[in-house]
């Protein structure tokens, strides 16, 4: 019997906002928010989750809206501080977020399930849709560079993404599990799977590369819609148009379209990108042409229901 379940995988900044969208349109329990995980790392032995924690801010509405990172109000006597003693400066830990990292921390060190601590936090700030990281085990992305292999937040925060990109590696994720309650929701037949227009590389991949995950997503016989984080020939947010450029891709729709080939149902491009939509639909995929650019509330919960309705229409084209 079919649950009414959307479920979204999502990575960052970009990711929040249509997630922001969603629960705007739908009820909590009829949606599922998957975290992309492998960007997570320890800093000063302190467990720093980066999208669990925008997608918390987020949909808390505690996030610095400027900013597109971290907490609104934030001060930094902390750093100052760090600083003033020799310490590492280059990834910013605010006053107030560090209170979230030291409850995590502990939770963990005490035996906790990253989505048992997950879930406490949501809680706790209120948010009632079922937030999950992708699974409970450690996985980290490797950024693989012309100087050499990075940690993801050494390549994206210390580096600003200046090395130039020669692929990627998911360390510990061939030994990683799903998250036991994504492969309860996909088995319950959910209504559609979204990808945020997140970085495909290192925000969606990590994700639909855990082991066995992208067959119980087929066998649940359940639409499958990616939004194009590529517009006009750059990123709305972050560094997929330079990682493209750099693996010798083309910066637009169709590039994304290709790397989601086989695993997606349909792909949501802007309507800037309308020319790609045909060589789009050469693949196989239906394609779905509206804004994408979610500049404030309306614009997120305009995107979440094309989405919707777009899954909707692709759900008799999907054979068992």
């Amino acid at each position: 019997m079919n649950s009414g379940q959307t479920i979204i995988l999502s990575g960052g900044v970009g990711g929040a906002k249509l997630v922001l969208g969603m629960s705007h349109v739908l009820a909590p329990e009829q949606l599922t928010v998957i975290t992309n995980t492998g960007d997570d790392f320890n800093h000063y032995g302190l467990r720093i989750c980066p999208d669990i924690d925008t997608a918390l801010y987020t949909l808390s509405g505690l996030s610095d809206q400027e900013k597109g990172w971290g907490r609104a109000e934030e001060t930094w006597r902390f750093m100052q501080a760090l600083t003033a003693l020799g310490g590492e400066g280059w990834f910013n830990l605010g006053d107030t977020d560090l209170a979230l990292h030291l409850i995590r921390t502990q939770s963990l060190a005490e035996g906790k399930t990253l989505t048992e601590v997950t879930r406490m936090l949501a809680n706790t700030m209120g948010i009632e849709l079922t937030l999950l990281p992708m699974t409970n085990d450690r996985v980290a992305t490797q950024v693989m560079t012309k100087s050499g292999q990075l940690d993801f937040q050494h390549y994206f925060v210390r580096d600003q993404c200046h090395p130039k990109v020669t692929g990627f590696s998911f360390q510990g994720l061939s030994e990683a599990s799903t998250n036991p309650q994504l492969i309860c929701s996909l088995e319950s037949q959910p209504e559609a799977i979204i990808f945020a227009p997140s970085n495909p590389y290192v925000s969606i991949d990590p994700i639909i590369k855990l082991p066995g995950l992208l067959s119980k997503m087929r066998q649940s016989h359940t639409p499958i819609v990616a939004v194009s984080p590529i517009v006009g020939g750059a990123a709305i947010k972050g560094p997929a148009a330079k990682m493209m450029l750099e693996l010798g891709l083309e910066v637009s729709p169709l590039a994304v379209a290709e790397h989601y080939k086989g695993v997606i149902h349909g792909l949501v491009i802007d309507e800037q990108d309308k020319k790609y939509a045909s060589a789009i639909e050469s693949l196989g995929l239906a394609v779905q042409i509206a804004p994408t650019i979610m500049h404030d509330l309306s614009s997120r919960i305009n995107l979440a229901q094309t989405c919707l309705d777009f899954a909707q229409e692709l759900k008799g084209h999907i054979t068992p």
